[in-house]
């Protein structure tokens, strides 16, 4: 283990992401708000701190290893979050705990979108900022961000990128640098989020909250800048960009590179977890849709349109809303917290196990049938025309098997503190999924729960961003052993 080395790259990033306070000062500043003194002295506190890590091993120069990308990994977003929670506690309005400030902070940069903050409407407005843009960096993510800006990261980076990026094929690239790969998918998180601010704006949306609200719509975080989220607008149109961002943010970002580059749209339909995704959302929006109409919840355009946003929000693990979609009849509000564990794509910005490793189970089950029948035949797991390696198949297994035993485990310490069996459930489930809006005493927000219940959920929406395997293997005694 590079020790010096770990200790010199957590020292810049965090002093980079001490900048990121900067933007929400100026805004304070702009709209005169007092507000702007609490992120001015997290700015040079966490700057401080990120300087007296850094300048002790300044002159180390070393090459970073598999153990080490994945010690950086960790290390950083729990610095990240403990840091991005020092402006949200020094805030006289809300005033909130430490558990709350670090709740919040996590859940801002994993995009989960769980908030224990209530009248958004009458906030500062610096804070409303800081919240969407904690969003939109965590949503490509800090370190693929750094890889991308920081050479002085060099042949460690592509460690950073096998550790941070999701999903099971973690090797692929778009270009043959790996800071290069990085930039390329940085450009185009950037550009979506232009464009859609500048479709919010088009809408009707003033031009803060069209920049605050491209920002958790790219980064499929669910943050707003209202309490009743989206549904604040009241407007067909707003809710229709909404469901577009969403759709293309939960997609594979080398997917919107190979359609760019190519000027070709084939791409997407072509590629099995890009169809599965968009069949299973249409799947889930139709039977919303005809079970919102027998039972006579709302009329029929009204359910088409909850149903379609709803279903796109929750499948996304966006977490935006229009409606509370907790009252809705029968099996709906369980369906639905059911259809954030697929999630969306890997090598997206959503959450949830990703659509890929839920196909490749399913495929997986259809080999094993097929054995039953036929003990001796050999039948391969493909996606498309080309066959998946059998190691690849083995740790989406083995993936799947730790999220959930990780999930009955937290599960049974959410009861353990005294929480009904509705919440813990939903609550879990929204934070390890980085979902957001939940069931029970979590349909609206997280503020009335315990501290003891926030740092759980915290910890929840690390694994689910980490994807559990990144977090877990630190625990591994074989990962610190030389």
């Amino acid at each position: 283990m590079q020790y010096p080395q770990i200790q010199r790259i957590i020292g810049i990033l965090l002093m980079l992401f001490s900048t990121s306070m900067l933007p929400a000062a100026a805004v304070g500043l702009f709209y005169h708000e007092e507000a702007m003194n609490a992120f001015l002295s997290a700015f040079v506190i966490t700057m401080i701190a990120g300087a007296c890590i850094w300048l002790p091993v300044r002159g180390q120069r070393a090459e970073l290893r598999t153990r080490d990308g994945y010690l950086i990994t960790v290390l950083f977003w729990l610095v990240l979050g403990l840091f991005g929670a020092v402006p949200l506690w020094l805030l006289e309005m809300p005033d909130l705990s430490v558990a709350d400030a670090v709740f919040e902070s996590f859940s801002g940069l994993t995009t989960t979108g769980a908030t224990v903050i209530t009248g958004l409407d009458t906030l500062p407005r610096a804070l409303l900022y800081y919240r969407q843009q904690l969003q939109w960096f965590g949503g490509m993510g800090i370190i693929v961000l750094a890889v991308a800006i920081l050479p002085m990261l060099g042949v460690g980076g592509m460690q950073l990128y096998r550790a941070e990026m999701p999903g099971p094929l973690k090797e692929n690239k778009l270009t043959p640098r790996i800071a290069e790969t990085a930039k390329v998918l940085w450009y185009i998180y950037a550009g979506l989020t232009v464009a859609c601010a500048l479709a919010y704006w088009a809408a009707g949306m003033d031009l803060f909250n069209a920049i605050g609200h491209s920002f958790s719509t790219v980064a499929i975080g669910g943050f707003s800048t209202h309490d009743a989220s989206i549904g604040y607008y009241n407007s067909p149109l707003i809710e229709a960009i909404c469901i577009l961002f969403m759709l293309i943010s939960g997609i594979n970002f080398a997917l919107h590179f190979l359609a760019w580059r190519f000027r070709s749209l084939k791409n997407y339909w072509q590629d099995p977890e890009c169809r599965a995704y968009v069949l299973v959302i249409l799947a889930l929006f139709i039977i919303c849709f005809a079970v919102l109409v027998h039972y006579q919840h709302h009329d029929v355009w009204t359910s088409v349109r909850y149903a379609a946003f709803e279903t796109v929000s929750i499948a996304t693990t966006t977490g935006f809303g229009v409606t509370d979609f907790s009252t809705w009849p029968t099996l709906l509000p369980y369906l639905l917290l059911y259809a954030s564990f697929i999630g969306a794509c890997a090598g997206s910005t959503g959450g949830g196990m990703k659509v890929i490793r839920v196909l490749l189970l399913y495929k997986q089950g259809e080999r094993e049938i097929k054995r039953l029948l036929h003990p001796r035949g050999v039948f391969p797991v493909k996606l498309g025309n080309s066959p998946v390696p059998d190691r690849v198949v083995e740790t989406v297994w083995g993936f799947c098997a730790v999220y959930v035993f990780t999930f009955a485990m937290l599960f049974l310490i959410l009861l353990g503190t005294g929480l009904d069996f509705v919440t813990a459930f939903s609550a879990l489930t929204a934070c390890i999924n980085n979902l957001g809006p939940g069931l029970g005493e979590v349909a609206v927000h997280y503020g009335n729960l315990d501290a003891g219940v926030k740092w759980v959920l915290s910890f929840a929406m690390l694994l689910g961003r980490l994807e559990v395997f990144t977090l877990l293997v630190l625990l591994s005694p074989m990962f610190w052993r030389r």
